[in-house]
């Protein structure tokens, strides 16, 4: 007898197997409730899936664009006589200035003078139609990442013999010719001088009139340009690097060799488009930071939902807590059971979310050539998100549950 005193009773441990049977038997039972409340998380993490996607294509998309016009590209010219003011006589750039920076700065992979003329064509129906004439190098077409669309560009042979030769815009071909290819072979007067069109380009995107290129824009070699002007003064002159890390160092060398070659008073600019891919890229991350902020509050909104449901079920399954604890549950189990449910609910919905948030990228990518970039990071994020969310708003509920006297849930109705 005196050994039967010294046994302790034993009770039924409810193990995770338990727990997780149990909360699928719950869900199967209120499937209705189980898919309502996990609506909120589907929406949530396909919200945040689509913005961080959204955010990245954008991005991308925009840096795209600035890098078709020239991301390696710096643009020299002449601002004015500095300090001496008005008064001070023109200190322009010349074609010596050009070959002293393909000289003097290393990692110049291409370059370019610009020199600028205004003349007048005729179109069809006898109007006459302004143009801009620029005189440019071969070179050109590459530092500005030009897209020629008919015929040909041209070439360092045309410059050194001053071919009279000419590459017109998309645009003004259709103007004078009716299409680009009826263009090319075509005859074009310049200051009383015929010009053989060559070739017709564009720009690879629309800088939005921020450029020298017009929609009326004649591009012919500048050897042959300088009879335009009697000059070797240019308007701009344009270089490339081929590494696009070498931009800042080199636009400082070409500005620094520019103004010690001129009268300390002249003032020259040297512009490269490094600080816009900067500032669009940080624009681009604040956009997306604040639309995942708008995606988080709807997480959190639904943890509510999943918060006030779990509260509902608990005072549903009063009677039902009261007769576990009767045979031997603890509070940490009753607390482990609905906390898992609450859960498995938030990871439920998050799981369907990320799939629906993965099918539209994914689908772009199988419809179209465009490749919609997707970051593994959202899809990290989102499952610990949904986790958090069914942690955080299921402990509420799940202590509520672990309090219940087992007595007075016996007696609950």
């Amino acid at each position: 007898m005196a050994g039967n005193g010294n046994k302790t009773r034993k009770y039924p441990r409810f193990v995770f197997g338990d727990t997780m049977s149990v909360a699928l038997q719950t869900f199967r039972i209120g499937k209705v409730r189980f898919i309502l409340t996990a609506l909120g998380m589907v929406i949530g993490t396909a919200s945040l899936i689509l913005v961080v996607t959204i955010g990245l294509t954008g991005k991308q998309y925009l840096l795209q664009q600035i890098q078709n016009i020239g991301s390696n590209m710096m643009v020299a010219e002449y601002s004015g006589g500095g300090i001496f003011g008005k008064n001070a006589d023109s200190d322009p750039l010349r074609l010596d200035d050009l070959n002293a920076v393909r000289q003097g700065v290393a990692g110049i992979s291409n370059a370019s003078p610009m020199l600028e003329s205004h003349d007048h064509v005729t179109i069809p129906g006898g109007k006459e139609r302004e143009v801009v004439v620029l005189g440019v190098s071969w070179q050109y077409l590459f530092v500005r990442n030009l897209d020629v669309l008919s015929g040909r560009f041209f070439d360092d042979s045309d410059t050194q013999a001053r071919n009279k030769v000419a590459v017109i815009t998309q645009k003004l071909s259709t103007a004078l010719y009716g299409s680009q290819d009826a263009a090319i072979g075509q005859q074009i007067k310049l200051t009383g001088l015929p010009f053989t069109v060559i070739g017709t380009f564009r720009e690879r995107v629309d800088t939005f009139g921020q450029t020298e290129v017009s929609d009326d824009t004649i591009l012919i070699p500048y050897t042959v340009a300088r009879y335009f002007t009697n000059s070797d003064e240019v308007k701009q002159l344009f270089f490339s690097v081929s590494d696009s890390a070498e931009v800042p160092r080199a636009t400082s060398e070409i500005h620094q060799l520019l103004q010690s070659r001129h009268r300390p008073e002249s003032v020259y600019r040297v512009d490269n488009l490094t600080q816009l891919l900067d500032v669009a890229g940080k624009t681009a991350d604040t956009l997306t930071k604040v639309l995942l902020l708008i995606s988080v509050l709807t997480l959190l909104v639904s943890g509510v939902g999943i918060m006030n449901i779990m509260l509902a079920t608990v005072n549903a399954r009063t009677r039902e807590i009261g007769v576990r604890k009767a045979v031997g549950a603890t509070r940490a189990e009753i607390r482990a059971q609905f906390l898992t449910e609450a859960i498995l609910i938030s990871l439920a919905g998050g799981t369907i979310g990320i799939l629906l948030g993965l099918a539209l990228p994914f689908s772009v990518r199988f419809l179209t050539n465009y490749r919609v970039p997707i970051s593994g990071w959202s899809v990290i994020i989102a499952v610990v998100a949904s986790s958090l969310v069914g942690i955080i708003f299921g402990t509420a509920p799940a202590a509520r549950a672990a309090r219940f006297d087992p007595i007075q849930s016996l007696r609950y109705e």
